[in-house]
């Protein structure tokens, strides 16, 4: 496993934008799959984007593209989350995890972080 720290939270109005940081541990970063899920109280944790350890490979929720992109820096051990045209229905904890072993889900998590996105 490794150790995920996300960063960039806050609150946002309606149509803004907002960058999330997720900061990973470990020397073999670029080996990982990586992705962002949300949550919102008394729901299920959905899934956001991902980005294989190729970053031409992406995948978004249909509820996000087009306004959401995800990016990596493996010299930085860092994956990035960028929001735009937020919506109040993305309001959520935002939470970076890792795919450690491809093909075997996702076994590292970070604490999350608050995005409100509210006039």
């Amino acid at each position: 496993q490794v150790q995920l720290v996300e960063s960039g939270g806050g609150l946002v109005q309606p149509g803004g934008s907002l960058r999330l940081s997720c900061a990973a541990s470990g020397r073999t970063f670029s080996d990982y799959n990586m992705g962002w899920f949300r949550q919102t109280p008394g729901k299920e944790r959905e899934f956001v984007a991902a980005i294989g350890w190729s970053v031409s490979r992406t995948l978004y929720a249909d509820s996000v593209k087009g306004r959401f992109t995800i990016s990596r820096d493996n010299a930085k051990n860092t994956v990035y989350l960028q929001m735009n045209s937020l919506k109040p229905e993305d309001t959520a904890v935002y939470y970076c995890a890792a795919e450690t072993v491809p093909g075997q889900g996702y076994d590292s998590w970070g604490q999350g972080t608050q995005v409100t996105v509210s006039s």
